[in-house]
């Protein structure tokens, strides 16, 4: 494992665990963010990642360990820190009876920094549709609307609980090419099971499988420690291997390891 210190961390956790009876969901979990970086969360679905965010947000509590976010355990968060976190989910729930102004209107007398010019600027970008109610939005229009409810504060820290999932290649060029880089201020928690598209803008990745860490540290970092995985290049290039090609051969590596160690008949 490998963890790259370079700057101070705005997330950690330390040996953290979640288990719902016999089912271990995540185990031993030890993940540094660096303040300012693009963390990607990656794994398949069921490895963890949501679990993680959850624990870090306080939604729910761990089994075992700890989780600091912004330098506070997350056991600890409060309404003021709360305002310095932008959080998105794929599931997030919206009021699906107020018009989309309405809730913007509610949001701007609940944070003493919201920017009524960034609001426009995004809410003019992602076509949001001022008169319709939220709960007569589609899918990947209630997720731009989400994402357009989370910048205009401007949190220090952004989560994003897989942002890109169910949208079509237009809208994840619309978040990606349009919505990031106005977070580019911001640090930012991303969870995603679709590799190609973070490899576009991540700085920093953590790898999960089956809630357990395979690999955290700098994009480039990663790079130069998944080559001798990649066994001459056949599960991808090797001077420059894929985000997909890497974690598919730590996966496989992970999975060996675990046959090696497991009880002979």
């Amino acid at each position: 494992m490998i963890v790259d210190d370079a700057m101070a961390a705005v997330i950690e956790t330390r040996d953290l665990s979640k288990a719902y009876g016999d089912f271990g969901a995540l185990h031993a979990l030890n993940i540094s963010m660096p303040r300012g970086s693009v963390f990607a969360l990656l794994g398949a679905s069921g490895a963890g990642k949501t679990t993680t965010i959850k624990i870090l947000l306080n939604m729910i509590e761990p089994t075992r360990g700890t989780a600091t976010i912004l330098g506070v355990s997350s056991r600890c968060l409060t309404p003021r820190l709360l305002e310095q976190i932008g959080y998105v989910s794929e599931n997030q729930a919206l009021p699906a009876r107020l018009r989309v102004e309405e809730f913007f209107r509610y949001l701007r007398d609940c944070y003493s920094r919201w920017d009524r010019q960034l609001e426009g600027e995004l809410r003019e970008q992602l076509l949001l549709p001022s008169r319709r109610r939220i709960g007569e939005l589609s899918h990947g229009m209630r997720l731009k609307m989400a994402l357009a409810c989370a910048l205009p504060f401007r949190p220090p820290l952004l989560i994003l609980d897989e942002p890109l999932s169910g949208l079509d290649a237009l809208a994840r060029d619309e978040i990606i090419g349009g919505f990031l880089h106005r977070a580019a201020e911001m640090s930012i928690l991303i969870s995603s099971h679709e590799l190609d598209e973070v490899e576009r803008f991540a700085t920093h990745v953590a790898f999960l499988h089956e809630g357990r860490l395979l690999f955290q540290g700098s994009v480039g970092a990663l790079a130069e420690h998944a080559i001798p995985l990649l066994q001459d290049g056949r599960s991808g290039d090797a001077h420059k291997p894929s985000l997909r090609a890497i974690f598919v051969a730590m996966v496989q590596d992970a999975k060996r390891a675990a046959a090696r160690s497991a009880p002979q008949p």
